[in-house]
């Protein structure tokens, strides 16, 4: 008779998974708002609607990855800054819509669970999810044989927000003569890393490790610093001015991002010269020959949320950003749309 088989051996470990679960509840717990209603490890999550703050709730819901910015983390062995990228794509999609982000949710999977290796990316959400005040309510770990190479894995997120409907921000108020107000990106955040690696690969002389001229620091470190999340200047900018519209930066760049949040009778004119740009952004430019257009609609290039308000409140607007230690530039202006006119255009 052969000795039974065990799950461990088919290459899943329970024992390690559960160990996990034990490491990210105090992680979690540290992210709980008032609404949580159960600690994490149950079934499902469980979350309270504060209804005294939001008479008429409404949920925005955002699901997101962090795509192939996760080759740059397995190569360089670095990983809670991953965690904070999946955040910040989720609840910087549902800001744009006045909503408060309320619980997040991961799904993390691989091929052989390395414990440490988890642990890093889960300490990276949950300190997005406190960056942002978002509850870290639950997740999934898969441990999957096969399916992934050795020390690879795969993670989504998911984020519900909170808004009265009264509140929302839907765009239907911006017009002509509208301001476009640009916060400042980190960098690349979480886009557009397929062409980045492709530039940066080995066979055209690049490593990870080196210092490149015109970045701050090596040029693995730039490609994985962290995606901005813009959750609490941005709601307090609601709450204290008024916001038309919002526009979060990411795939699809400036040309294709800000033309979802602007009625159809309107298109967006941006002045180029109005920002600056992280050295990132020329060297790709410079490295790949890339032509604007193409920089415009794969990169944020160098804004990672655009705000419309009225020309009124566009230079307070600026200042109260910048008190929060952000970097905001007026970046362009709204225009009545016309015939043959592409949505978005420059100068």
């Amino acid at each position: 008779m052969k000795p039974p088989q065990t799950y461990k051996e088919a290459g899943v470990d329970i024992d390690a998974a559960d160990s996990l679960v034990q490491f990210i509840r105090p992680l979690a717990k540290s992210t709980f708002r008032k609404e949580v209603r159960m600690d994490i490890g149950g079934f499902g999550g469980v979350v309270a609607v504060d209804m005294e703050r939001f008479p008429q709730p409404l949920l925005v819901a955002s699901t997101d990855g962090v795509g192939t910015k996760l080759r740059i983390a397995f190569e360089m062995d670095r990983h809670e800054s991953i965690g904070i990228d999946l955040v910040a794509m989720c609840v910087n999609d549902v800001i744009v819509q006045g909503a408060e982000p309320l619980f997040f949710l991961d799904y993390f999977a691989t091929g052989r669970l390395d414990p440490e290796r988890a642990k890093g990316v889960l300490q990276g959400i949950a300190e997005g999810c406190r960056i942002s005040g978002c509850s870290l309510i639950g997740g999934e770990t898969a441990e999957m044989p096969s399916f992934y190479p050795g020390g690879e894995y795969e993670l989504a997120g998911f984020c519900v927000g909170i808004v009265n409907r009264d509140q929302i921000i839907d765009g239907k108020d911006i017009r002509p003569g509208d301001v476009l107000i640009g916060i400042a990106s980190s960098g690349l955040h979480s886009n557009g890393y397929s062409l980045a690696r492709r530039l940066f690969s080995p066979e055209r002389g690049y490593s990870l490790d080196q210092p490149v001229e015109g970045l701050p620091v090596p040029l693995g470190e730039e490609l994985l610093r962290p995606t901005r999340i813009y959750v609490k200047p941005v709601l307090e900018l609601i709450r204290a001015l008024p916001v038309k519209g919002l526009a979060h930066i990411t795939g699809g760049g400036l040309i294709e991002n800000v033309p979802r949040v602007l009625p159809p009778e309107c298109r967006a004119s941006l002045d180029l010269d109005a920002w600056p740009r992280p050295g990132i952004f020329r060297l790709i430019e410079q490295a790949g020959g890339i032509e604007l257009p193409e920089m415009l609609r794969t990169f944020n290039y160098g804004i990672g949320m655009v705000v419309v308000t009225g020309e009124g409140h566009a230079d307070s607007m600026i200042r109260r950003l910048e008190d929060m230690g952000e970097s905001a530039f007026r970046i362009g202006s709204v225009l009545a749309g016309e015939d043959g006119k592409p949505p978005v255009d420059w100068r």
